[in-house]
């Protein structure tokens, strides 16, 4: 798409015009000249392709009608289907045009909404990073560097399993659909720190690869008294069973579903979702769904 971003911007547009109206000309008169021989209308497509990026499009349609009545009148075929000929050039040059504008419109919409994106990230005072799916972040505004990172150091590039290993889990156990959720987990900084966080976050999907956006809030004030468990310690800890409707509901908690939706989703009544949930806090040993979703990361990553 580099032509896109580059060729079809607008401080090219009286010179890439001005280009567009010399072709036509000069297609129109290398036709006229060689009108016994050979019809080179097929050639108007070229300049409606440069022009189309800029004009809009009854300008687009105009400028093809006009390329049409050039092509069949200095064509060399049968004037017996001339209005035939005409009707059908000018919806095919018309067709082109229209989705050669289209699609160029439609990019520079694409690149104004990740500048104006861009620019509300970076200028946000909560901390946003955007992970690929290898868990390599890729976008973080500065609000994110001061919170993770607090030296002189980019933070693009780096892993986010150092500084967050359970979102790390978060992005492997995204094998199907697209979910969000929330948690509460320890942020590790990179001056050997470790925060209680407050963690947002989404997957997506693009191009194909699997991506997750995160919004991170610092909460260690709120919970003077919470210590980031110890990861070799979890491990060790034997994983409570569940049955079939705990896993279920575990699974759409995960999503970011709501007792309602879980209630439709599985054709359970509120009482019997809200009964199960008090299950999942019992054996997770949790208090909230954000703690819970955590849990669930930790434990039954596979099975999610």
């Amino acid at each position: 798409m580099i032509l896109t971003e580059k060729f079809w911007d607008e401080p090219n547009r009286i010179p890439v015009l001005a280009a567009s109206a010399g072709l036509i000309a000069a297609i129109a008169l290398v036709d006229w000249w060689t009108a016994p021989y050979v019809s080179l209308g097929f050639l108007y497509l070229f300049p409606i392709v440069l022009a189309a990026g800029f004009l809009p499009r009854p300008a687009v349609v105009a400028v093809c009608v006009v390329c049409a009545v050039l092509s069949e009148v200095f064509s060399s075929l049968d004037p017996t289907g001339r209005v035939i000929r005409l009707i059908f050039t000018m919806l095919a040059l018309a067709g082109c045009g229209l989705f050669v504008s289209e699609l160029l419109r439609n990019r520079r919409l694409s690149l104004e909404t990740q500048e104006r994106l861009s620019a509300l990230v970076e200028t946000n005072p909560a901390a946003i990073v955007t992970l690929d799916q290898r868990g390599v972040i890729e976008l973080a505004n500065r609000a994110a560097v001061e919170l993770m990172l607090p030296r002189d150091v980019d933070l693009i590039g780096q892993p986010i399993a150092t500084f967050l290993p359970d979102l790390q889990n978060a992005l492997r156990s995204n094998g199907g659909p697209q979910f969000r959720a929330s948690m509460e987990c320890p942020v590790h900084r990179g001056n050997g720190e470790t925060l209680v966080g407050e963690v947002w976050f989404s997957t997506y999907k693009e191009n194909g690869a699997a991506k997750l956006a995160a919004i991170i809030a610092d909460v260690t004030e709120d919970r003077p008294n919470a210590i980031p468990a110890d990861p070799s310690r979890r491990e060790s800890v034997e994983s409570p069973s569940l049955n079939a409707r705990q896993l279920a509901v575990l699974r759409l908690v995960f999503e970011g579903l709501t007792n309602a939706e879980i209630s439709s989703r599985l054709e359970m009544t509120p009482s019997a979702v809200k009964n199960t949930l008090q299950q999942l806090f019992l054996k997770a040993g949790v208090r909230n769904r954000s703690q819970l979703v955590r849990f669930a990361l930790e434990r039954y990553g596979d099975l999610l």
